[in-house]
């Protein structure tokens, strides 16, 4: 395998940053296989719900593909928690993150938002402020955001509602993970 000569990055040149560019490009192109094989495993949940993590994300995207949003929203509305694995404090900024270059700026929003969104449903009954997201009342995608945790996050737990399988958003995650990046 051809590989740079350097031992530190100031020290490359050139044809070493091409070598790597050429490679990240071939990388960057199985991002949403990666993704699909990450979904695949998120069949465990926290103990106490009815539910794995795998079956709320289906349950969200296909409230959403039923509701006839747009395959970006429906892709973030399916990995939307994937940051609950390796950041459950800020698994929404981390999910944000992962699909930033790849979706608009409102749907990037509105996955960044949504844990804080939420906390409505439950952070009073553990002795919190439920209406912290009015602090981003007046912002362009506050509605959105209500919207997307009321129609399709905070209902996706229902052990008897009957999910598409992730093998029918692949599609989807494909189209959305072959864009050319969004600069904003």
């Amino acid at each position: 395998m051809e590989q740079v000569k350097f031992t530190q990055m100031k020290d490359g040149n050139k044809e070493d940053y091409l070598l790597l560019d050429k490679h990240e490009k071939k990388f960057q192109e199985g991002t949403a296989d990666r993704l699909i094989k990450f979904m695949n495993g998120l069949n465990s949940t926290l103990e106490g719900y009815k539910i794995n993590r795998l079956e709320h994300s289906l349950q969200t995207a296909t409230r959403a593909l039923n509701d006839k949003a747009d395959d970006e929203m429906i892709v973030a509305a399916l990995l939307h928690d994937i940051g609950d694995e390796l950041a459950p404090l800020n698994h929404s900024e981390y999910a944000a993150a992962v699909l930033k270059p790849y979706v608009s700026e409102k749907t990037r929003w509105i996955v960044e938002k949504h844990g804080e969104f939420q906390m409505y449903y439950y952070v009073h009954h553990l002795g919190g402020n439920r209406n912290q997201r009015e602090k981003y009342k007046g912002h362009k995608y506050y509605e959105d955001t209500i919207n997307f945790c009321e129609n399709w996050d905070q209902k996706s737990f229902d052990p008897n509602f009957k999910s598409l399988s992730l093998k029918e958003f692949e599609p989807i995650v494909k189209k959305i993970f072959s864009r050319k990046p969004y600069s904003y």
